[in-house]
Parts: structure tokens; C-alpha cells; sequence
């Protein structure tokens, strides 16, 4: 999922037409307000900037994202108008991924986007998960709460890595079985709430990060006091 921070409308609509079109899902928004409220309901894999936004501008939103440590890993593409070089160079030094020189055409946005998925995608396999008391290391397929190592199935770590990637989105029992069981369309979608109570056992009180939605399916959030 990418998602689209423009204000024209003109422009936001064919963005999202090009993105569509080359088979990205994607979703836009005219502001900060709408886009936030998506952000607390569902992590795309990269965000689209504009700079110049009503109310809270591109460069405020960017601080926030790397700020914060849900948002902190998701690439961003900052859109400038041309000839705001201060912008840019602000824009990179605060964490953006790249950037976009107004007017762009549709094909370099695409190009651009899918350059920096490949650069994220790359090192973020092989990265370090932290998560609240727990540490899951994907190099050698070891999880740990505080310091101790928990023996999982390799089912269970994959759903686990899933579930840490992406802290707070809500992931479908659907999803789940594509992600961890593509190999066989046998299983069924009860066999991902069987794995996730063995998880939640194994993972003692860390088995609480994993929420229930109800209806829906499940999400990693750390419980608040």
C-alpha cells in the first residue's frame, strides 16, 4: 500500500491513477488530519510527501513519522516545488528516502518509488526486531524476552516477524495464512488462531502484545499501563 499526501486534487487523482495502473495498491489524502487517522488504522510500505499541505505541513509530518517508533522505518518520498532547494535538503536531512521535483512525470515517480522499496527492502530482512520486551533476530531465527530464548516453530516465528514488522496494523486471518503458508492453499484460516494461542503460551506475559480484532484478526501492540 502506498499512501498519497496531496492537496491538488488534480494531481493527487492521477497519481493515484499511475500507481494503480502499474499494480501498487494505493490511497490518497488532501491533509494531514485524514492521513494521520488512515496511518492509525493501517502502515503502507512507503509514503508520498508533499511538502506544501494545509494546516501541518510535509516537513512537520516527516518529523513526526521518524519521531516516532511505529512509523520510524516506513520510506518516504518527499514532493518539492522547484527551485525550494532549503526544502529538499531539509526534507533528507530529517529522513526522507527521496525526492520529487515539481512538475514530475508519472513514470519517474514510479521509477523512484519502486528504488527506494528495493533499497528498504533489502537490509530491513535481515534487521534486528525490538518489541517491547522481545527480541527477534531474523539472521538466525532466534526470539528472546528479556535476554531468555524462546523456542518457536518456524510457523511461529514467521508469524511473529509478520506481526513485529508492521506493530499496529491490523493483519486479516487471510493475510496471515498467504504470508506464512503461501505454499499450501489447503490450510485453513483456523489453523492461524491455533498457531497464534501456541505463540501467545510461548511468549508468556509478551503473549499480550498480540491483539485480538474482533471480526477481523490480530495485531501486535505493546499493552498500555
Amino acid at each position: 500500500m502506498i499512501f498519497c499526501i496531496e492537496d491538488d486534487d488534480d494531481i493527487r487523482e492521477l497519481m493515484l491513477y499511475t500507481l494503480r495502473t502499474t499494480g501498487f495498491e494505493a490511497q490518497g489524502f488532501p491533509d494531514s488530519q485524514s492521513f494521520w487517522q488512515a496511518l492509525n488504522k493501517e502502515q503502507p510500505q512507503l509514503i508520498l510527501l508533499d511538502i506544501m499541505l494545509p494546516e501541518e505541513d510535509g516537513i512537520s509530518i516527516l518529523k513526526k513519522l521518524r519521531s516516532d517508533r511505529v512509523s520510524s522505518h516506513i520510506p518516504v518520498i518527499m514532493a518539492t516545488a522547484k527551485g525550494t532547494e532549503y526544502d529538499k535538503v531539509k526534507g533528507l536531512d530529517l529522513g526522507a528516502d527521496d525526492y520529487l521535483v515539481k512538475p514530475f512525470g508519472m513514470m519517474e515517480m514510479v521509477s523512484r518509488i519502486k528504488a527506494v522499496l528495493r533499497r528498504s527492502g533489502s537490509g530491513q530482512k535481515d534487521e534486528e526486531l525490538v518489541f517491547g520486551q522481545l527480541r527477534l533476530n531474523p539472521r538466525n531465527y532466534t526470539v528472546t524476552r528479556n535476554g531468555k530464548r524462546i523456542d518457536l516453530t518456524l510457523k511461529e516465528f514467521e508469524l511473529l516477524s509478520t506481526l513485529m514488522r508492521h506493530p499496529s496494523r491490523v493483519f486479516t486471518r487471510q493475510e496471515l495464512l498467504e504470508k506464512v503458508w503461501s505454499d499450501n492453499f489447503l490450510i485453513e484460516t483456523r489453523t492461524v488462531d491455533v498457531h497464534i494461542g501456541t505463540l501467545r503460551t510461548k511468549l508468556g506475559p509478551c503473549g499480550e502484545y498480540i491483539h485480538t480484532v474482533r471480526g477481523v484478526g490480530y495485531r501486535m501492540e505493546e499493552p498500555h499501563d
